[in-house]
């Protein structure tokens, strides 16, 4: 940073003083040249801060590729990028998430845990309205294989307006709308499915104990879920960077740093497992 700022400074002024030598004596410093050239080194000093900071960027990334393997070693052939697609993501049924046109994609991690593979995303969907962005998710969205398919689709969201919903129904995707039984379970969820005969069964049951039990284990917006023929989906809506590092100026700390990270990436894994059985 001192090397490529203070190279900045120093040339223009350099080239300051040489202006004084032609400029006006009551001009000096604040001749038009020199406004120019204030103008030009201001712009020159944003590019050489930016590439100035290009090897700090390129050894946080070295560092987290080679962290992440080790904090999260109980992950068979993990694989970590930023900003990628996953692919399992076109698969992700549009009425688990809403209508979004746009996709931003953070950590993306891969890998197998507990005999399945799986691909984890932290995930900003938004849709863009007359100049005003509106959030339809953000958190960690979670894909694997389900252990039995499901023949169509099944999804659980937060409960929206009734009305919305009626006409979502009636001119939407064809998912039709169960009642999973318990009181306080159906007025948070929605569940629909084009498949009723099928899914009825795991509302009523496997699907509801495990919506239960998320709604006691993940604080903050209810958790979702989405189930498609082989695959299967695992939503959970939070504003928190899980798989954030410190500052390069701040000492890694494993208490601090490490250890809730190992935490919130089991209790993830181990809540995907549990949804993979549904149906099974």
């Amino acid at each position: 940073m001192p090397l490529y700022l203070g190279g900045v400074i120093v040339a223009v002024l350099v080239l300051a003083l040489i202006f004084n030598f032609i400029a006006d004596l009551n001009e000096q410093w604040l001749s038009t040249p020199h406004v120019y050239l204030y103008v030009v080194g201001f712009i020159a000093a944003f590019f050489a801060y930016f590439r100035a900071m290009r090897p700090l960027e390129a050894a946080n990334a070295s560092f987290r590729n080679k962290l992440l393997p080790i904090v999260f070693g109980f992950i068979k052939n993990m694989r970590h990028e930023r900003g990628a697609t996953p692919p399992s993501f076109v698969n992700l049924p549009e009425s688990t998430v809403g209508k979004y046109n746009n996709l931003e994609i953070d950590d993306f991690i891969s890998g197998n845990y507990d005999g399945f593979d799986f691909e984890l995303y932290e995930t900003l969907l938004t849709q863009r309205a007359e100049k005003h962005d509106s959030t339809t998710f953000q958190g960690v969205i979670v894909a694997f294989g389900l252990k039995k398919p499901f023949e169509g689709t099944l999804v659980a969201t937060i409960r929206t307006n009734a009305v919305l919903s009626f006409f979502g129904e009636l001119f939407g995707s064809g998912l039709k709308e169960l009642r999973s039984g318990g009181q306080d379970l159906d007025m948070a969820y929605e569940f629909r499915s084009d498949n009723v005969e099928a899914a009825q069964p795991l509302v009523s049951g496997q699907m509801a104990q495990a919506l239960t039990w998320l709604k006691e284990a993940w604080p903050g917006e209810p958790a979702r879920i989405a189930l498609s023929g082989t695959s299967g989906f695992l939503l959970l809506p939070h504003q928190k960077d899980f798989f954030e590092l410190p500052a390069s100026d701040v000492a890694l700390d494993y208490k601090v740093h490490v250890e809730p990270m190992i935490a919130d990436m089991a209790t993830i894994l181990a809540t995907a497992s549990l949804v993979r059985k549904i149906g099974s």
